[in-house]
């Protein structure tokens, strides 16, 4: 779909009192959902920073590495990410850093460090990391379901030929 935006310039003429009117019309072109063609890629998260491997693995699943991207539209990729275990916390985020639940109940405060949350369950440390970086609401929601994470090296998804996606 293309939206049409007229732009009307006034310009003065240097050393004269007379104006130049100009009219410009703008194309901008907006996604829609049937439209967009989806690729598979696979991430290698051994021996990268979790920050780094959540902040550009977010941004190819919301589309802004695609010029048809649209903000209100989710024009991204599905990403599957191995070796999640592997994945680094830098400094002293291992033993600092807390991950809180509430169960809903008085006193249902749970906190669990990311050092027994990496080794206990490291695709949710990952997955949670992504889906923070994502957009709120129901856009968000469909964007995380496009995400896959394992903590091997192992997938199911071979038969989609994902491509590799080297990180920055």
């Amino acid at each position: 779909m293309n939206i049409r935006v007229c732009l009307l310039t006034i310009k003065r003429r240097t050393g004269l009192d007379t104006f130049l009117k100009e009219e410009t019309t703008l194309n901008t072109y907006m996604a829609k959902a049937a439209e967009v063609q989806r690729k598979w890629y696979v991430v290698d998260a051994e021996g990268v920073a979790l920050g780094r491997v959540a902040s550009q693995v977010a941004s190819v699943l919301r589309g802004k590495h695609k010029p048809i991207y649209t903000p209100h539209v989710d024009t991204g990729d599905y990403v599957i990410i191995i070796n999640a275990d592997k994945a680094l916390l830098t400094g002293k985020k291992l033993d600092q850093k807390v991950y809180y639940h509430h169960s809903g109940f008085p006193g249902g405060l749970s906190e669990t460090l990311y050092r027994d949350l990496m080794a206990k369950k490291p695709e949710f440390a990952v997955k949670k990391a992504i889906i923070g970086m994502l957009p709120k609401g129901p856009l968000g929601r469909q964007m995380a379901k496009k995400l896959r994470v394992y903590a091997g090296p192992e997938h199911e998804y071979e038969s989609r030929k994902p491509e590799k996606l080297e990180l920055k």
